[in-house]
């Protein structure tokens, strides 16, 4: 055990969070989300939700401040809100001031194939997958 890592972030989690770049995006996908067959780096987080693994993993990983945005949702096919997208400005705010963009399921799905890594979880919410793109420390 380590101090300071919130414990829901797996060694696996941990090892690919450190291994990242500046630049380099990483996926958070819900329970739907086919992202294993998207991109050959995946890590399961099965049983726990999107809310609560953005915030554990922006404990650690500082955002790309010079990108914008900094952040991505999956707006898939519908027209309407999801309120998860609120849970997520929420979360997000103590971290960035920049606004999410939403783009095409489909559109979503090709940043995914070049993300860094997928991190697959059993959200049920729908359109409750994010992509975070990594900054630097200052």
């Amino acid at each position: 055990m380590l101090k300071g890592i919130p414990r829901i972030i797996s060694p696996e989690l941990l090892k690919i969070l450190m291994e990242m770049g500046h630049n380099d995006e990483i996926v958070i996908g819900d329970g739907n989300f086919p992202g294993q067959s998207l991109n050959s780096k995946c890590v399961r987080c099965d049983g726990h939700g999107v809310p609560e693994l953005l915030e554990a993993i922006l404990s650690l990983m500082p955002l790309d401040t010079y990108a914008q945005p900094t952040y991505i949702i999956d707006k898939g096919n519908d027209p309407v809100e999801t309120p998860i997208w609120d849970v997520f400005d929420n979360i997000l705010k103590d971290h960035t001031d920049m606004k999410m963009e939403r783009i095409d399921r489909f559109e979503f799905y090709e940043r995914t194939k070049n993300a860094y890594a997928v991190v697959m979880t059993g959200e049920t919410a729908l359109y409750g997958c994010i992509i975070l793109k990594k900054g630097v420390i200052a």
